[in-house]
């Protein structure tokens, strides 16, 4: 029941978004604006290339379970610990766009520890947790919707990770027995959405979808952004990113990672095309 229960609720968290922005879109479009319409590209935005790339830094934190050969760990690094618990690593997205093939990729790589994890157990005072995440989520979609203000495109795809866990036990500070790590990889399947809306010639609102599953258990991220154009090339991006993660297989399984990473993001779009 977890399972279906965390699916709705991914699914239920996306539609609300997605229908908020959607209604601001079209009440927008019913609106004769007092100034040109903003186009993010070109004025003929949906002929020939377009490419985009955007760095961006995501301060998230972690809450779940994490856990290597049978041993199992909490792991809780709010966005208030952040400097102390979480390492940035490498992130980035980039995108590419024929007429109306849009062709998203995201990237990270990424430190996570926490060295006041709580035991199963009660033979240990603590556990000091180690965590390594790379992402790749490459998509392909089309854009349904593209009119004045409003661009919605529909993706599909799959994100490919790899995850390892270092568990160190320790009483009083001193680590007791050996280290346990174990590491994963694998692929999900997803399906979601990417909404923008101009609401002025210089600020932009964007709202990102996704769920799905397949190595994992569920898979799913929500995004939103608010985006300044301070030059015809550059946008700058404010945020929050929130992505729910978990993967723990059947069976005897040597790899546990269920958690939730919630985090403000900053960034910046640098339109090359």
């Amino acid at each position: 029941m977890g399972f279906y229960y965390k699916a709705a609720r991914a699914g239920l968290v996306i539609f609300a978004l997605a229908s908020s922005v959607f209604s601001l879109a079209m009440n927008a479009q019913t609106q004769k604006p007092s100034t040109p319409t903003p186009q993010l590209d070109d004025p003929s935005s949906d002929v020939g290339w377009h490419a985009v790339v955007s760095p961006y830094l995501w301060f998230a934190g972690v809450h779940g379970t994490a856990g290597a050969l049978g041993h199992e760990t909490s792991v809780h690094a709010s966005f208030s610990d952040i400097f102390k618990y979480f390492n940035i690593g490498l992130m980035g997205a980039a995108e590419l766009r024929y007429n109306r093939v849009v062709m998203p990729v995201d990237f990270l790589w990424m430190k996570l520890s926490d060295d006041r994890g709580i035991p199963v157990t009660d033979e240990v005072g603590s556990v000091k947790a180690k965590i390594t995440e790379t992402m790749f989520g490459p998509k392909i979609g089309y854009r349904v919707i593209s009119k004045g203000r409003v661009k919605i495109d529909a993706l599909a795809g799959f994100r490919y990770w790899h995850l390892s866990t270092d568990l160190k036990l320790l009483s009083q500070g001193v680590q007791v027995g050996n280290t346990f790590s174990q590491s994963a990889n694998w692929v999900d399947g997803l399906g979601g959405a990417k909404i923008q809306l101009w609401l002025t010639p210089k600020v932009v609102a964007t709202v990102i979808g996704d769920a799905g599953g397949g190595g994992a258990n569920l898979d799913y991220q929500v995004a939103g952004a608010l985006g300044y154009k301070i030059s015809r090339k550059w946008v700058l991006q404010i945020g929050y990113r929130y992505l729910d993660l978990n993967y723990r297989p059947n069976g005897s399984a040597q790899f546990v990672y269920d958690v939730r990473m919630p985090g403000l993001v900053i960034g910046a779009n640098y339109h090359v095309k």
